[in-house]
């Protein structure tokens, strides 16, 4: 824009009263617009100063007769003639589109706390919590999440109901908790009457058994491959990797600073769990699984879907299905104490 003025006004010239400081008798003049510069110029043609285009101020805009001063010497003046108007509207016209092309620091100041603050939210949002989740769970001993593992129990009893006791039952989930290890510490097998699905493993190593699992089936495969199964979700995440991501980056912070979690997060947490356990490992997976504590992967099947349509692949991949040699799961009068830890 700058460029297109100066072509429409290069020759343009107007008479003026300048005043080279204060004080000093003002000078008729003859000013004329050049590439960069206001040039002023006497009556006998003697050029009085060269202003440049850029460093131009005026003194009362808006006012009549325009005054204008170099922009650092408010001292030196040049008064515009009325009826100038020409050379006052092309001043003000370079002296806009010169302003226009100056960089602006508030604007830019501006802009660069706006992508700071951008990258301070995105790596609050989505760096931040991952790395934090991760530092924890490295962090976090295993006394610490037995304790929560057990805080977070009292919230799903309230769900699903204390867990079932009989004196001979305990000896029965004791000896399965022997057949059926996690691959980290020991089983911690807990058999409730409701609000599980199947087995569910929690913080602390806890696993929560369906009483349906033990007590809807002639053998103990079905809820071994259950057990199995929670074993493995565990195994792929962490159950406390689930919970701080439920619980959200300020319960992360709590935690490695206090060492707890709220309430809150807990109960939240059990009522997500029992309303949307999560899905059964991959085939692959649980093929594996049932080789490595040998257990047969038909039964588990067929208690998933009676049918055998929608777990064909882990029947027809059963590593024992032909094998009947396997170390017991349960001696049939630790089966039948499983069977009645319930009451049923």
């Amino acid at each position: 824009m700058r460029r297109t003025a100066l072509r429409k006004y290069q020759r343009l010239e107007a008479a003026g009263l300048w005043r080279p400081e204060p004080g000093a008798q003002r000078l008729d003049v003859v000013v004329s617009l050049g590439e960069a510069t206001l040039t002023i110029t006497d009556m006998r043609d003697r050029v009085q100063a060269h202003w440049s285009l850029a460093a131009i101020a005026r003194a009362n805009p808006g006012a009549s007769p325009a005054l204008y001063h170099p922009d650092a010497d408010p001292g030196e003046t040049l008064e515009i003639a009325e009826g100038e108007d020409e050379m006052i509207a092309a001043i003000e016209i370079l002296r806009t589109a010169i302003a226009r092309q100056r960089p602006r620091p508030g604007r830019l100041r501006f802009a660069g706390m706006a992508v700071s603050l951008l990258a301070v939210v995105l790596v609050v949002t989505l760096w931040l919590p991952g790395a934090a989740r991760d530092h924890a769970l490295r962090v976090v001993p295993e006394a610490k999440r037995t304790e929560i593992g057990q805080a977070l129990l009292d919230h799903v009893f309230r769900v699903t109901g204390p867990p079932c006791r009989t004196p001979g039952g305990a000896g029965a989930v004791a000896a399965l908790e022997q057949r059926l290890p996690p691959e980290d510490g020991r089983a911690r097998l807990v058999v409730v009457r409701s609000g599980v699905r199947d087995a569910l493993r929690l913080t602390g190593g806890t696993t929560l058994v369906n009483a349906d699992l033990v007590e809807d089936h002639d053998t103990p495969d079905a809820v071994a491959g259950h057990i199995i199964a929670a074993h493995l979700r565990a195994e792929a995440r962490d159950p406390l990797d689930r919970l701080l991501a439920d619980a959200g980056l300020w319960e992360v912070l709590r935690l490695m600073a206090t060492g707890s979690l709220s309430d809150e997060t807990l109960r939240a947490h059990a009522e997500a769990l029992l309303r949307n356990p999560p899905e059964p490992p991959p085939n692959d997976a649980l093929i594996a699984g049932f080789a490595r504590w040998q257990v047969r992967a038909t039964p588990y099947a067929y208690a998933r879907d009676i049918t055998g349509e929608t777990v064909l692949g882990l029947i027809e991949a059963d590593p024992f299905a032909r094998d009947a040699d396997l170390p017991p799961i349960l001696s049939d009068g630790n089966w039948l104490r499983l069977q009645g830890i319930c009451g049923g």
